[in-house]
């Protein structure tokens, strides 16, 4: 089955279980037709040391919410060059709920989910990440904090109160909670993580939107188009506890493009309001140009009364040119940073005005992609 046009990029294979091959413990219970669907999203790129064990825990875990849902698990091996697509295979082989997607090369996190969203069929989808740094129990937490509020997202946030973090690296750290701050006061404070990647989504939502992002970024991109459509998100306070590699039997180090990631918090920052980065600043620019161009009077005041003691009726423009000659500088920084406030205000008032105009069409362009969506959907029913 081709997941997306080009079939040179992703493939998704089936492999026909034994029929006499006894039950394990991650096989699926017969469920009631009407409960819900919950599709697990795993990327997963050379993790051949973790993937068993770390899948056979999730199966295990949702082994234990059957009495509320169904379940599926996608993997979606993004072009890893060790053993992960052949041991996801394995598994997927004996257990009838496990399907693999692969990447023939590594395209990054974002093309794999959605790659994994395109194989979905759940009414839920949650996206885990195979080294289980946050743990299973908080899929049921999501799922229950999903249906309790009808959100269409559910962050897991261990940056909000109640939330935890331990064996993350300090410069990871640090350049996470920095970028979840940005994210979070140019999104008004409406989420504490922004860049988090598990999460649980309302499964019509997410097929309703078309997203571009191809790496880390994707994260951001999906709440930015949430926010654009007005739907409710929200959060749960979660534990991030990063494990070793068994594989490496070292800690773990990370692979985020650092230069890359950084611009595109910058980016979403910036989408989400861009009001900060122009009216805020021109109206700093412009205090700080009031209180030059004060002082540039006060040199003036006094430059004139001095020409007033030796002249009945000096003339302004000398007084201003004495001025200038004791204290130029005055003179500049009022001038330039007065210039530079009347810019970036007018830039700002336009990229409000673009930003107004840009949610008007993602809106529209939005109804139009679900509708045809829908569509399609009808025809493959039919």
């Amino acid at each position: 089955m081709v997941l997306i046009e080009n079939s040179q990029f992703v493939r998704e294979k089936h492999y026909p279980k034994p029929i006499n091959q006894l039950p394990n413990e991650c096989e699926v219970i017969a469920q009631p037709d009407d409960s819900p669907l919950v599709s697990l999203v795993v990327p997963a790129y050379n993790e051949a040391g973790v993937i068993e064990t770390n899948l056979e825990l999730l199966c295990h875990y949702m082994k234990q919410l059957e009495d509320e849902y169904r379940w599926e698990i996608i993997v979606v091996n993004d072009g890893s060059i060790d053993r992960t697509g052949e041991l996801a295979e394995a598994l997927a082989t004996s257990t009838n709920n496990i399907r693999v997607v692969h990447h023939l090369v590594n395209f990054g996190l974002g093309q794999a989910l959605k790659s994994g969203f395109s194989s979905c069929k759940g009414d839920y989808v949650v996206v885990v990440d195979l080294d289980l740094s946050y743990a299973p129990y908080h899929i049921g937490r999501l799922l229950t904090k999903i249906r309790e509020t009808k959100a269409m997202i559910v962050v897991a946030s261990p940056y909000m109160k109640g939330g935890k973090i331990s064996n993350v690296p300090w410069f990871r750290r640090s350049l996470s909670i920095w970028a979840n701050r940005f994210l979070s006061f140019a999104a008004k404070r409406s989420l504490a993580t922004l860049t988090g990647m598990v999460r649980v989504y309302d499964a019509r939502f997410l097929k309703a939107i078309n997203l571009k992002s191809m790496s880390m970024e994707i994260n951001p991109e999906i709440l930015h188009k949430a926010k654009l459509l007005g739907v409710r998100v929200a959060e749960i306070p979660a534990h991030l506890h990063w494990q070793p590699q068994k594989a490496k039997k070292t800690k773990r180090r990370s692979s985020m493009r650092i230069l890359a990631h950084s611009w595109a918090i910058f980016f979403y920052g910036f989408l989400f309001r861009p009001v900060m980065f122009f009216i805020i600043p021109s109206l700093v620019l412009f205090l700080v140009s009031v209180y030059a161009n004060l002082w540039v009077l006060i040199h003036c005041l006094t430059s004139y009364q001095q020409l007033a003691e030796s002249t009945r009726f000096p003339d302004p423009t000398e007084a201003v040119a004495i001025a200038f000659q004791h204290a130029p500088h005055t003179f500049m920084i009022g001038g330039m940073t007065l210039m530079l406030a009347i810019q970036l205000f007018s830039l700002g008032i336009l990229a409000v005005q673009s930003k107004s105009y840009f949610e008007e069409i993602f809106y529209l362009g939005s109804s139009i992609y679900a509708s045809r969506q829908g569509c399609r959907r009808d025809k493959t029913d039919d």
